[in-house]
């Protein structure tokens, strides 16, 4: 047994045959739990960080309407160079016309797109000849679907179709070759040499997707047509010439210079967003990346909106 005397604040340990305790378990200590801490610091703790990390909405909002303006106010500059080098290539003749380089980029957009949109546009005529028909011929009107084909193909679905499918074929395309004349610098050795960009490359694309979206218009309107008529003939016995009676009688010029004018701008938007977004590339390999799907989206996008003010335009302010 030891005698010896304890001294103050000596911890000998347990006495023998005790159980050992364990040490006490380390807990997170909350900030009401501190002393000296005040209440309203307690709660800055508790909320302001979040904050901090997580912007706010209407910052997300004027950010995203921000990048809008300019991206709009870039493709604007793009028209307005684009006229500009157009007027004096063609009309004051003080610039040089790149003719071969337009010949070149329109077989590119209109001739190499000419198959998949007449396949897309016989696809949709087909179908729409397959939806219309049941319905009519509950009421005894099935050889109306004549009416409706011309109507809905020369208006909407005829210039829609082409501009949607040029836009992924033609106009993703054209982005990314400007882009990778971008990274690579090319853009830079032409304006070293003293050629405008715009009047080199820009000029040929959009004039290009101009024209080559109102041929390929044209194309698409009579394979809807003629596919439709196909699937009345063959599928729901409705004579050829009583098709082809209620088509004339309810087409109308208007309705086909109305999908025209259509087509027109639907080339022009795909031709200055590509060009715009090309352009405009940064960051190398992944800048070109973005730049292509970003023309895809906003040039359908656009189209779509603008699609929306003609028809307003046409059919409830009867403009035309």
């Amino acid at each position: 047994m030891d005698n010896r005397p304890t001294q103050p604040g000596r911890d000998d340990g347990p006495p023998p045959g005790a159980v050992p305790q364990a040490p006490p378990a380390l807990t997170a200590t909350s900030p009401s739990a501190v002393p000296g801490v005040s209440t309203s610091a307690r709660n800055a703790t508790a909320t302001v960080a979040p904050r901090e990390l997580r912007p706010t909405l209407a910052a997300d909002m004027l950010d995203s309407g921000r990048d809008l303006l300019v991206h709009v106010g870039a493709v604007a500059l793009t028209l307005v160079e684009t006229l500009r080098w157009l007027w004096r290539s063609t009309v004051t003749r003080t610039a040089r016309f790149g003719g071969p380089a337009f010949a070149e980029q329109l077989i590119r957009v209109g001739v190499h797109s000419l198959f998949i949109v007449s396949l897309v546009s016989g696809c949709v005529g087909f179908i729409l000849v397959l939806q219309m028909v049941p319905p009519l011929n509950d009421f005894g009107q099935k050889t109306l679907v004549a009416n409706i084909i011309s109507v809905s193909v020369l208006r909407e679905l005829g210039p829609l179709i082409a501009a949607i499918v040029l836009t992924g074929f033609a106009g993703a395309a054209i982005a990314a070759e400007l882009g990778t004349m971008v990274v690579g610098e090319e853009i830079e050795a032409l304006e070293s040499q003293a050629i405008n960009p715009v009047r080199f490359l820009v000029v040929p694309r959009v004039l290009a997707t101009v024209i080559g979206l109102m041929v390929l218009t044209v194309f698409a309107n009579v394979v809807a047509i003629a596919a439709g008529l196909a699937a009345a003939r063959f599928q729901f016995d409705i004579p050829v010439k009583t098709f082809l009676d209620n088509l004339f009688e309810q087409a109308k010029p208007l309705d086909f210079y109305t999908g025209f004018i259509k087509s027109m701008v639907f080339g022009l938007l795909i031709g200055l967003i590509a060009c715009t977004n090309g352009l405009r590339v940064t960051g190398g390999a992944a800048g070109v990346g973005r730049a292509t799907t970003n023309t895809v989206v906003q040039a359908i996008v656009a189209i779509v909106v603008a699609d929306l003010i003609f028809t307003y335009l046409f059919v409830v302010w009867r403009m035309f």
